[in-house]
């Protein structure tokens, strides 16, 4: 080797421009968090009150939950729209499980199944809906956006038909009948409230999932290539069935943490929350076109929704206008998203230039 060659290989690289937007479109998230915490800070001087934040830390976790279920759908190149209706659905299975119990006609009885059954119940047939999802998707060549879109109107249907479109109030269950202690799932706490444990579950075990096992490996491939992923030997429709019966399994648990806190399941529970999960996975770098992202960047995103909503309100923005501004979050997070799809792309081809 000569000493030119060996000059230039030791050489230390120069950081570009390129380099320094690189780096500042992966960690938008964070910084859109530090941004957004500063701003309404300054404008609502007890924005970090203790008391505050363990509520936006509530918010936060029901986004965060949503997103990670999100964030396999869409890393392999899908889209789940079904989610808020699943989770208005969950709620009133556990509602009408806790209130009704389960009517046996045959046998002239009424069942109530014990708390924990109630639950395992509610994400069983969240889980269910996801698969039957993903079976439309896969085995009828349906696109994602058309299949979950159908099952976000039946799902919330079904929630309305389960009590005639009115809420399941007061749902304490009864000693006599075993079926208490619902509400701790959502106001019980140690150290803080239950749901931010089980988000930090999820994220821990979905991190886990997505950069160590070959099941993620699996959905970042297809993402980034079906037909490659396919003619590799991936199972690609066994694969994305199981995304999504992951995010019917999450809009479920999401739906039981949100009827424990309200004490009541109302079948319009989890309006809109899709696009709340959507934004907070695309502000965290994952891509919609598959193949890009992670669960923490998700979590980040989840962060900035929820302390972006709270902060509105907190403000004394209307609701209306609240709206407005998320929307643009989320046109502004796919705008910069796409900055970045093409900038790694001319990247990538002055790479291949400078090797040929």
């Amino acid at each position: 080797m000569s000493e030119a060659s060996a000059a230039a290989i030791n050489k230390p690289r120069r950081i570009t421009s390129t380099d320094v937007q690189q780096l500042l479109l992966r960690g938008r998230a964070f910084i859109a968090l530090i941004l957004v915490v500063v701003v309404f800070t300054i404008i609502a001087p007890n924005f970090l009150a203790a008391a505050n934040i363990e509520i936006m830390a509530k918010h936060v976790a029901i986004n965060a939950i949503l997103g990670i279920g999100m964030t396999f759908v869409i890393l392999t190149g899908g889209i789940d729209l079904s989610v808020g209706s699943l989770v208005g659905l969950s709620a009133m299975i556990a509602g009408m499980l806790i209130n009704q119990g389960i009517i046996l006609p045959s046998l002239g009885v009424i069942v109530y199944p014990h708390t924990w059954l109630i639950m395992f119940i509610a994400i069983v047939a969240g889980t269910l809906m996801g698969g039957i999802t993903g079976l439309i998707i896969t085995r009828f060549n349906v696109a994602p956006f058309i299949a979950t879109l159908g099952m976000l109107y039946v799902a919330r249907g079904m929630a309305l038909l389960i009590n005639n479109g009115y809420t399941f109030p007061n749902l304490v269950g009864r000693p006599e009948l075993g079926n208490t202690g619902f509400p701790a799932l959502g106001a019980g706490s140690f150290l803080v409230n239950y749901s931010i444990w089980i988000m930090i579950g999820f994220a821990l075990v979905a991190a886990f999932v997505a950069q160590r096992t070959p099941f993620g490996r699996q959905v970042y491939a297809i993402g980034g290539n079906e037909r490659a992923a396919e003619l590799s030997g991936v199972k690609v429709k066994r694969v994305k069935l199981l995304v999504y019966m992951i995010s019917g399994f999450c809009s479920a648990v999401v739906g039981l943490i949100i009827a424990s806190q309200l004490v009541a399941a109302h079948p319009a529970t989890g309006q809109f929350f899709e696009l709340n999960a959507i934004a907070a996975v695309v502000l965290g770098g994952t891509s919609l076109s598959g193949g890009r992202g992670s669960i923490g960047g998700t979590i980040i995103g989840a962060f900035v929704i929820g302390v972006l909503g709270d902060g509105l309100v907190m403000v004394g923005v209307s609701s209306f206008w609240q709206q407005v501004i998320k929307g643009l979050v989320i046109v502004l997070a796919v705008i910069i998203d796409q900055m970045q799809a093409r900038m790694q792309t001319r990247i990538a081809l002055q790479k291949q230039q400078e090797l040929g």
